[in-house]
Formats: structure tokens, C-alpha cells, sequence
């Protein structure tokens, strides 16, 4: 299944954030690899990657940081990371032989 940049990234970031993957902990992941994304971006995104099947997503416990609000816990599932894997190839096949990247050594 072909996915674009933002859904490879969220995606990415989710799967190495491991249990503590939700929509906070991967915008400020996101943040501080210099893609700031609105939450509401982050949102529709993961909502995306769920219908398509590339993550699952469940509520975690109430938490007082979050004003009792649960979190939406985020897992990647093995189509996410089948599709995550051939977008990286895709990328990198691509980008092999280009010439930014001969003047870049």
C-alpha cells in the first residue's frame, strides 16, 4: 500500500516510540526533528493510518496531566511497518545516483 511522507513519518515515529506512542508524544517527536504539525494534523493523520490499516489505536487510562482525559494510545501494525518499509526503500532506491548527493561527499 503506497503512503505518503506524513503518514511514513507518523508511522516512523510511532513505531519508535514504542509504548508510549499517542498524539502528543508524536507531535513533540515530530517537533524536535524540525516538522512541527498541528494536533489536529496529527489527529487526521492517525485517523488515516487507521481506516487504512497501518496502525490500530485504543484508549489508555485517564490521566491527570490531561485533565482525566485518556490518551489514544497508537500501535503500528504489520502492514504499517510492511508500508513503512517500502516507502523508506522507495525513497532510498530513488535517491541513489542523484547528483545532490554526489555534492554532498
Amino acid at each position: 500500500m503506497a503512503i505518503g511522507e506524513f503518514e511514513y513519518l507518523l508511522l516512523a515515529v510511532a513505531s519508535s516510540l514504542g509504548e508510549d506512542a499517542y498524539g502528543a508524544s508524536i507531535r513533540k517527536r515530530l517537533m524536535a526533528y524540525g516538522y512541527p504539525r498541528s494536533v489536529g494534523a496529527i489527529q487526521t493523520g492517525l485517523d488515516r493510518l487507521e481506516k487504512k490499516g497501518l496502525i490500530t489505536t485504543r484508549l489508555g487510562e485517564p490521566t491527570a496531566e490531561r485533565g482525566g482525559r485518556a490518551k489514544r494510545m497508537v500501535q503500528v501494525t504489520t502492514a504499517g511497518t510492511k508500508a513503512a518499509v517500502e516507502f523508506y526503500d522507495m525513497i532510498h532506491t530513488a535517491s541513489c545516483g542523484v547528483q545532490w548527493m554526489e555534492n554532498m561527499r
